[in-house]
């Protein structure tokens, strides 16, 4: 921001589009995993209509754990008392009246972790929260939970994550974004060998299910985008907009 300032730059941004598109994306990757739909499509699609290895379990009755009640967070935790599951959720600021109105009970962190048979992320990446799920804090989860990221990758210690994995302490991990997604996420890389180490472990494994950063990607959303960033440069060209801060 000095930098555009100093030398006579707009900056403009799009800080929210639709928490709906990235909320249900969280629940559909949630279902997806769980059911294990992702894989009897394949099956069936050969032809192989045997139902083994397909079982899942019931969202009903489990525990939710949402780790950031913002707007995404918000809407996700509602899309899961749809389903008649106990919300617990984790925010440094937490909104009481939001929780009794909606039948969400706030905890510690600790008490999220710890009573999750599914943990949803929807924290922003800050120093606070860079690797907010590492060796020990993933070690406190309930064996055999389900953890879903749709918020940033960095949230994660992708090493521990991969550790539990391996030990059968997490049941299931759907993500939609990766902790070195630049340069590899939104490309087509069919056609030669992918580096990553670590994200071809995460592909390997049965009970991860991966999405390439496209939980935002609805038409009300690409609309909502285009429609702010269209008001943003109306704003600059018009005068409005004053070089070296940003717009809401």
């Amino acid at each position: 921001m000095e930098a555009a300032k100093a030398f006579g730059i707009a900056v403009t941004r799009v800080p929210a589009y639709s928490p709906h598109a990235v909320a249900e994306h969280t629940v559909a990757l949630l279902l997806t995993l769980n059911r294990k739909i992702h894989r009897a499509f394949n099956r069936v699609r050969e032809y192989n209509f045997s139902l083994a290895g397909l079982t899942g379990f019931d969202v009903h009755g489990r525990t939710v754990g949402i780790v950031g009640t913002g707007k995404i967070g918000r809407i996700t935790a509602q899309i899961f008392r749809g389903f008649g599951a106990r919300v617990m959720a984790f925010d440094p600021m937490p909104d009481p009246a939001w929780a009794a109105t909606n039948g969400v009970e706030y905890c510690d962190f600790d008490t999220v972790l710890r009573s999750s048979d599914i943990l949803s992320l929807h924290a922003p990446l800050t120093p606070a929260t860079h690797h907010l799920l590492n060796q020990e804090s993933i070690a406190r989860l309930k064996p055999g939970a389900y953890v879903v990221n749709t918020s940033r990758g960095k949230l994660i210690d992708t090493t521990a994550l991969l550790h539990h994995l391996k030990t059968g302490h997490l049941g299931g991990v759907a993500l939609d974004v990766y902790e070195e997604e630049e340069g590899i996420f939104f490309e087509d890389h069919s056609g030669q060998a992918l580096l990553d180490e670590e994200l071809n472990l995460l592909l390997s494994c049965p009970n991860v299910l991966i999405t390439s950063h496209q939980a935002f990607l609805t038409r009300e959303a690409l609309s909502e985008i285009a429609r702010v960033t269209t008001e943003n440069l109306l704003q600059v060209i018009s005068g409005k907009f004053l070089v070296g801060t940003q717009l809401a």
